[in-house]
This record gives structure tokens, C-alpha cells and sequence, in this order.
């Protein structure tokens, strides 16, 4: 395809006032201008792969996806799915969201009679888990659509006191023991008032994967 010319009056380009340079300078200085150039994209290309969302999508038994930013890939612990961080310059915990295996026992009746029930002896481990544990507080809660059973606390990790939301969330058919709890930590110091461990993922970058967590 043949080039545009470009009207006298709108010249010279970018490219005829760098040619003279370009021609004068040494073989070193233009490998060494290219080199940069390489840099330079990489260094772009980068920075757009970490300004788009990340995916987790589990499979089997209980299948689930979810999308992440600014949280990175961690160990996770028995009984987890997968676990994203992040972490102070200090090396500190930042911010948690982890998804663990839930099994129901079996019960009668419906999901939502269930759930508060079975909530009692969550609670029970999360006070054997964690040192400096408060419940704050309980109830339904609402994610993505779906509806599920929240407990909201605070812990100390690591000597630095935390909010903690756990979402216990099971598929929507009848009958339905196995889903999970979804676990999410943040620093007290970044949300301000009583009801704090209630907002825990609401905000920040704890809420793009509880919002688009989804069950299949």
C-alpha cells in the first residue's frame, strides 16, 4: 500500500528531522537507541497485563471462577481451593481472599434454615484459628445474585489486627451440601467505623472477586 504524501506545508516529519542524527551516529548508538526501544515496550506491555484482570475458574466437583487485580497467587492451606494476597512493603499481610471446600451435613428443610446452624461450629474453628478472635457479627448476605450466610470478626495476624468476612456460599438446587466459604482478610487501619468487618469486600481489591465470584 502506497504512503500518504504529506502536504509541504505541514513538514518536515518526525522522521526527516531525526534522519541526519540517526545517520551520523555510531553502530553502538543505534543498537544502543534500539535496545531501549525494545525496553521500553516490554515495559508498556507489562504494565497493561497488570492494569487487566486476572481469572481463577476451579473445576470438578464444585466448579467456580473469579476475577482479580492488585492480588497475587499465594499457598493455600488444607482444605482451600486457591488463596490471592497482597503485602505491605514490610513483607505484612495486606489484604487475603481464599476459597475453601464447605460440605453440609445432612439436613432437612431449606439452605437458608441450614446455614445458621452450621455457621455455629464455623465460627467455633475460626476462634480455635485465629488468635485475638471477635466475632463481630452475622447473617445473610448477598454475592453476585446468590445468596449465603456471612460472618464478619476480628483477628491478629502476625501482631496486626485484621477484619475478617467469611461468605459461606452453595449452590442454588435443592438439597445442596457442598459449596464454599469464601474468606476474606483486610487491615483494620483501611476502613474506619463500628461496623467495619461488615464492608470487608465492598471496596477495594477484595471486591472484584467476591463480586464476580460464580458458581460452574
Amino acid at each position: 500500500m502506497a504512503a500518504v504524501r504529506m502536504k509541504p506545508e505541514y513538514g518536515p516529519t518526525l522522521g526527516q528531522l531525526l534522519a541526519p542524527r540517526w545517520q551520523a551516529a555510531s553502530r553502538l548508538a543505534r543498537w544502543a537507541a534500539i535496545a531501549g526501544a525494545v525496553v521500553l515496550v516490554a515495559v508498556l506491555v507489562a504494565a497493561a497485563l497488570t492494569l487487566e484482570n486476572s481469572t481463577y475458574s476451579q473445576g470438578g466437583g464444585v466448579s467456580f471462577s473469579f476475577n482479580y487485580r492488585g492480588l497475587y497467587r499465594a499457598p493455600h492451606g488444607s482444605g482451600e481451593y486457591v488463596k490471592v494476597q497482597s503485602h505491605s512493603p514490610d513483607g505484612a499481610l495486606k489484604y487475603s481472599f481464599a476459597v475453601a471446600a464447605l460440605k453440609l451435613p445432612a439436613y432437612a428443610g431449606e439452605l437458608t434454615g441450614e446455614l445458621p446452624v452450621y455457621a455455629a461450629g464455623y465460627i467455633a474453628n475460626l476462634r480455635e484459628r485465629f488468635a485475638g478472635f471477635v466475632l463481630a457479627g452475622e447473617g445473610k448476605a448477598k454475592v453476585n445474585g446468590m445468596y449465603g450466610y456471612a460472618v464478619f470478626y476480628t483477628v491478629v495476624v502476625n501482631g496486626r489486627q485484621m477484619w475478617g468476612r467469611d461468605v459461606l456460599l452453595l449452590p442454588e438446587r435443592a438439597g445442596v451440601r457442598e459449596g464454599v466459604a469464601i474468606e476474606m482478610l483486610a487491615p483494620a487501619v483501611a476502613i474506619v467505623g463500628s461496623q467495619a468487618p461488615i464492608e470487608v469486600g465492598s471496596a477495594g481489591v477484595l471486591a472484584d472477586p467476591l463480586k464476580t465470584f460464580t458458581f460452574g
